[in-house]
């Protein structure tokens, strides 16, 4: 392929790929103009003033924000099996062991640290 035809060929694919993005910017207008009207006739309807959306975005970025950086906190744990030393805080599923020792006649009593 020759320099000039390389050339060519990039300009062309660089106005198609200019064609392409006018034309889905076009589109995402159209797609968001009917709810946008929806948002609209709803505030209308509902006496819901721009402060008060304002206002409820903020909240909801907050609390978005705050749940994804806040770290999970662990539990310690409050049975222990005596053999293997295995956990369990007592939430959630009983592991194995927990539920082979009632199975055998065991209560889980016997386990908890203390």
């Amino acid at each position: 392929m020759s320099v000039e035809t390389y050339s060519s060929a990039k300009q062309k694919i660089e106005k198609e790929i200019l064609r392409l993005q006018k034309q889905m910017k076009s589109l995402r207008v159209k797609q968001r103009r009917p709810v946008i009207a929806s948002i609209v006739k709803s505030m209308q309807d509902n006496e819901i003033t721009i402060e008060e959306v304002a206002e409820a975005l903020e909240n909801s970025a907050r609390r978005g924000a705050g749940a994804s950086t806040s770290p999970k906190t662990s539990l310690p744990p409050k049975y222990r099996h005596p053999g293997t030393q295995d956990t369990w805080t007592g939430r959630g599923r009983p592991p194995r062991w927990i539920i082979d020792a009632e199975a055998n006649g065991r209560s889980r009593e016997e386990f908890l640290i203390k």
